[in-house]
């Protein structure tokens, strides 16, 4: 992990992250990405008066990165935001007072498609809290109807998030987001679909990081049923 004081130095990678945290007066950015199943810090930028930072990272392809902000006030904090990194210029605005509400990200196809599966991925959220919270409500009167109505809508709801997310990672198989959010978010759809995913993935993302986490998981998954059998 390499310590600089507010990008003060120049620091080499094929990627490169500036950004701003409105609001920030002191306190330490740290750049992450996953390797060997662990979080690992790889760029850092101790803030001290200026909100302007500029990370680094060396990749050979796209991958989820994280940007994590550790504020310097004795208190626990856990602010952290995911973006797909990508050979180039990536930039980052955020807000010290709601550091993963208020991110805006402009980056490469991947964090791009990212987005937009994000913004759908946050109406069937708060679609399925809405159901909870009606749940809540029938369970306190004692409304079996209810009870079964919503769980009728929370079914389907599910349905519908799985069946959307099938889509969106067929429709972008030549990118690298497709095999992510697939292993992410629908990771125990039915092996159908699953196959139906990595089947209609380019030959250059079947080769990528998660194309080939997502073959080695369902391979997993075949060979696990076939043992339960």
């Amino acid at each position: 992990m390499v310590i600089l004081t507010n990008c003060s130095s120049p620091k080499k990678g094929n990627v490169i992250i500036t950004g701003n945290i409105k609001g920030l007066k002191k306190g330490t950015v740290y750049l992450q990405r996953i390797q060997d199943t662990m979080l690992v810090s790889i760029d850092s930028v101790k803030i001290e008066g200026d909100s302007e930072f500029v990370l680094t990272s060396e990749i050979q392809e796209p991958e989820i990165h994280y940007l994590y902000l550790d504020k310097d006030d004795g208190k626990q904090y856990n602010d952290r935001i995911d973006f797909f990194a990508e050979p180039g210029e990536i930039r980052i605005t955020t807000s010290v007072l709601d550091f993963e509400r208020d991110v805006k990200i402009k980056g490469g196809k991947n964090q791009e498609k990212l987005q937009e599966y994000k913004k759908m991925l946050k109406r069937f959220n708060d679609r399925n809290l809405r159901i909870i919270k009606e749940d809540f409500e029938a369970s306190k009167q004692n409304d079996d109807e209810k009870l079964i109505e919503n769980d009728k809508a929370y079914k389907n709801l599910l349905r519908q998030k799985y069946l959307y997310t099938i889509n969106f990672a067929i429709n972008n198989k030549k990118l690298e987001v497709a095999p992510y959010i697939t292993m992410n978010e629908v990771y125990d759809a039915n092996l159908k679909f699953l196959d139906t995913v990595v089947n209609s993935l380019s030959p250059k993302v079947k080769k990528s990081l998660y194309g080939k986490q997502l073959i080695q998981y369902i391979k997993d998954r075949k060979n696990l049923e076939l043992k339960n059998k």
